[in-house]
């Protein structure tokens, strides 16, 4: 039974691992790839950053409220609350994509404080590719009940995750 514990998580730490360089690479395709002619203007995409900036603050919200659940030792609503906030991610993710698809390239930051704007870009890029297999594995562990691994690696988790929230709205807030 533990050998084939062990063969599954390794199945499924592959499958995490393959999914989550997918997704960066598509997103980095996106951003500073070449379109498709005519893709940008196709449709207007202009609301999408004020989405994807809500989105990143209702997931920030629910990260701060799981902690406060699972402090309490409230796991249904601990389990509730990521399973929320994973999806508001997930919408994050899509509505950054299909925004990135339809308007080539990033927008310029013309602000005073370049040099704290280009920090917080640069450790939310990258801590935002991090954050894909990190999520994917702690919700894995979470899901198969595997308490003590999952608490392991929700301790790395959690900070990179809802850093990665807050500087998104930052970043938003800085541009627009």
């Amino acid at each position: 039974m533990i050998e084939k514990n062990i063969s599954q998580d390794k199945f499924w730490l592959r499958i995490i691992y393959i999914v989550s360089i997918v997704i960066s690479l598509a997103v980095a395709f996106l951003i500073l790839g070449p379109r498709p002619d005519g893709m940008e203007g196709m449709l207007d995409v202009s609301i999408l950053p004020h989405v994807n900036a809500l989105l990143n603050s209702i997931c920030t919200i629910l990260l701060l409220a799981a902690l406060w659940f699972i402090k309490r030792k409230e796991i249904e609503r601990h389990k509730k609350t990521m399973l929320t906030a994973f999806g508001f991610s997930a919408l994050f993710l899509v509505s950054y994509v299909i925004y990135h698809w339809f308007k080539a390239g990033p927008k310029l930051y013309v602000g005073d404080f370049s040099s704290v704007y280009y920090f917080i870009l640069l450790t939310h890029i990258v801590l935002a590719m991090v954050i894909i297999p990190l999520a994917l594995i702690t919700l894995y562990r979470g899901w198969n009940m595997q308490a003590s691994k999952h608490k392991r690696i929700a301790k790395i988790t959690y900070p990179v995750w809802l850093y990665v929230s807050i500087t998104g709205v930052a970043i938003y807030l800085m541009l627009y």
